[in-house]
């Protein structure tokens, strides 16, 4: 079945490489600078609410949530969520990565116009990374090429929403990095340690694009390539 075709391995490899790659790079990161203490001493809690108050956005909560690495920020309910590990924190990594989330409430607050055409398609992406692949299967079984190619659009969803992903994250990182620098968060080696974890982070999207896109290169070659050698 063409899903065990090694070729999928050409496609597929240098994107899973890259993963691989910017995981280890996330994680040695993380592990060395969540062992460094900011000179300031401010948790990554306390650095989101305070960034959060000098913007205006009281009514954004700030919240402890479980699970490692968990950080993110809902714009439904307006709410940033930091891990244990980043609430209560006052290392390099914490306020990097509490900065960042908080980069997001900026941009939301502000209409940053990628962020909210990211949030627009999520429903279109959860339902083509499921069905996509499943539509493309039965289409190519069948020789129903019409059928394979409707399971190629909806995958492209995939790929499509990390391309937007790239804009959104790289744009949170520009501004922690200035905020923790302009408010004293973070300076000299210490805001070079929170560059290197954000750097680092930013790459596990760069490869979440490359694993999309070399996915659907690979359904397309099916439906073009190899199919006119038959």
């Amino acid at each position: 079945m063409f899903y065990f075709n090694p070729l999928y391995l050409v496609f597929s490899l240098p994107a899973l490489l890259l993963a691989l790659i910017a995981q280890w790079r996330v994680q040695a990161a993380i592990n060395k600078y969540s062992r460094v203490y900011t000179g300031r001493g401010a948790t990554g809690a306390r650095v989101a609410r305070a960034i959060l108050d000098g913007y205006g956005l009281q009514h954004v909560a700030v919240e402890r949530t479980s699970g490692f690495l968990g950080d993110h920020y809902d714009p439904l309910s307006r709410t940033l969520r930091l891990s244990p590990e980043v609430h209560d924190t006052p290392s390099v990594a914490a306020v990097g990565i509490a900065a960042h989330e908080t980069g997001h409430a900026l941009q939301h607050a502000e209409g940053y116009w990628p962020l909210q055409a990211r949030s627009a398609i999520v429903p279109v992406v959860q339902f083509g990374s499921y069905l996509g692949p499943l539509v493309f299967l039965l289409g190519f079984l069948l020789n129903f090429t019409g059928l394979a190619w409707a399971g190629v659009f909806l995958f492209a969803g995939v790929a499509v929403f990390a391309l937007i992903t790239l804009p959104v994250e790289f744009d949170a990182s520009r501004r922690a990095k200035e905020l923790l620098a302009g408010q004293g968060y973070a300076w000299g080696e210490e805001l070079s340690g929170v560059s290197r974890v954000l750097d680092a982070a930013a790459l596990t999207y760069v490869a979440g694009l490359a694993q999309a896109l070399s996915t659907l290169l690979y359904y397309v070659f099916l439906l073009t390539g190899f199919r006119r050698r038959e």
